[in-house]
Order: C-alpha cells, then structure tokens, then sequence
C-alpha cells in the first residue's frame, strides 16, 4: 500500500490552520473584552462630564438671571457655549 503525501500534506495543512484560526479567534475574543470593558468605562465617565457641563450651563443662566448682568453675561455664555459647541460638547445652537 503507498502513501499519498499530497493528502497527508493536506490533511495536515488543514488541522495546523485550524489551529492557527482558533489562536487568532481567542485572540481576537480576548481583546473584544477588554475593549468593551474600556468603552463602558468611557461611556460612563461621558455621561457624568455631560451631567456636570449641563450643571454647569444651568448654574450659569440662573446666576445671569440673578445677578440681571445682560451684556457682559450674554457676551461671556456666548463664549462658554460657543467653546462646547465647537468641541462637540453641546449640540451647535449658534450657527
């Protein structure tokens, strides 16, 4: 009985790449996790900076109402907002 190596090549071929498919599917896992643990991590830290920039911004309109300062506080909100908005902070509302 004679061997075909071609077949025996192949058959070896094919269980080292399937191997090598499952390292790099492990891998790829393994970073996945960790990447989605860092997005969370970043969504959240988003979520209390959006929480303060809005205290902020309210904090600013009352203490413009209280203190009835109509031009210098427009010109320096003009300048807070328009900084957020540039930055993608804050939607555009001054266009």
């Amino acid at each position: 009985m004679e061997i075909n190596w071609v077949v025996v090549g192949w058959i070896i071929d094919m269980i080292l790449n399937g191997v090598v498919w499952l390292v790099i599917a492990v891998l790829a896992l393994l970073l996945i996790d960790i990447t989605d643990k860092w997005t969370r991590k970043a969504l959240k830290f988003m979520g209390k900076i959006d929480d303060w920039i809005r205290e902020f911004v309210e904090n600013s309109f009352e203490w413009v109402l209280k203190k009835n300062l109509n031009i210098l506080s427009s010109i320096i909100l003009l300048v807070i907002l328009g900084t957020l908005s540039q930055l993608g902070i804050i939607p555009k509302l001054i266009t």
